[in-house]
């Protein structure tokens, strides 16, 4: 009787974490994209989109800026630092204000510097974005691997442990041998591996400039956050797709939508002289004003979606044939 109630509860805990995690794919893809669309929206309406943007640029972009270095510090000291260091919500939320205010009074003069004699044109502004994202990718790739290699080294610690000592425990010592099969192997999958995904998210899915991928940067550091502090355990690969997908659906959103956009190209463009002739867009303008293609973004969502139930059954194939051999 009390065999078969314990057997229940410890289903229902399984089944309800699998939940638990199977919604979180789905989670922190879609608000990865909302929080990198937001951010979009908000540099589009109050920089790009501005008569005088030099002056938006030295108004806003400090602050972002800023807020990136805040955000990627409490990222770190979320995901990066567990074991060295482990600090509760308000010494994370106090850390990220200080460094916020830091960071606002030393980025202000050297926004202001930056853009000193630089054209009044979009192309000027990202000059403004280029160190930080050299940053915010050295601390993203800092973060992942002591998240995402974490998650690999962590079943092989527990193997090894269990097979010397012949018992199961919750916590391991993980030698150092170990964590260096983990640090080599991610840097040879990206050396043998990495250019084809990084020419894949970086450029063919949707055109990427310094300003949209900062807010894809961004929007990834911030969702892992929102997640960790929900206890939702999520992927930072599936969440900076999401937030390139979430960049480029609102860019094409935008471009077709926007009265602000229209009026600001109205006021901007030369027009023809009267009695030329339009042109009408060829069939080719008219896909690639689409602005994100929909044949990557298929093969991806259907890659999420295949690759979980196929690696659960190979896994249990592997070890079904396994005790066939005990």
């Amino acid at each position: 009787m009390g065999g078969g109630i314990a057997a229940v509860g410890f289903n229902a805990v399984n089944w309800f974490t699998m939940g638990k995690i199977a919604a979180s794919w789905v989670i922190s893809p879609l608000l990865g994209g909302l929080v990198a669309a937001a951010f979009l929206a908000f540099i589009k309406i109050n920089v790009i989109y501005q008569d005088d943007k030099i002056a938006a640029a030295r108004r806003w972009v400090p602050v972002l800026l800023a807020l990136m270095a805040s955000v990627f510090s409490c990222y770190l000291v979320i995901k990066g630092f567990k074991r060295v260091w482990t600090p509760d919500a308000a010494t994370v939320l106090a850390l990220g204000l200080g460094i916020f205010f830091a960071a606002l009074a030393l980025l202000r003069p050297w926004v202001r510097a930056k853009s000193e004699g630089m054209e009044n044109r979009n192309e000027s502004l990202r000059a403004l974005f280029h160190l930080p994202l050299i940053c915010s990718a050295a601390l993203l790739s800092f973060a992942h691997g002591a998240n995402d290699v974490a998650n690999a080294v962590g079943p092989l610690a527990a193997i090894l442990h269990s097979a010397s000592s012949g018992e199961i425990s919750g916590a391991v010592e993980v030698p150092l041998w170990v964590m260096v099969i983990g640090a080599l192997g991610i840097s040879l999958g990206l050396f043998l591996y990495g250019a084809r995904l990084i020419r894949l998210v970086g450029e063919q899915i949707t055109r990427m400039n310094p300003m949209r991928a900062f807010c894809v940067a961004l929007s990834a550091a911030i969702t892992v956050i929102m997640a960790s502090a929900l206890g939702l355990p999520v992927s930072s690969t599936h969440i900076t797709v999401g937030a390139i997908f979430g960049v480029g659906f609102f860019r094409e959103y935008y471009t077709s939508h926007s009265k602000r956009r229209r009026l600001y190209v109205k006021t901007h463009t030369r027009h023809p002289a009267p009695g030329a002739p339009k042109e009408a867009p060829s069939t080719e303008e008219v896909r690639r004003r689409k602005l994100v293609r929909r044949s990557h973004f298929v093969v991806i969502i259907a890659a999420w979606l295949v690759t979980v139930p196929c690696a659960a059954l190979l896994a249990a194939g592997i070890y079904a044939a396994s005790t066939l051999f005990r």
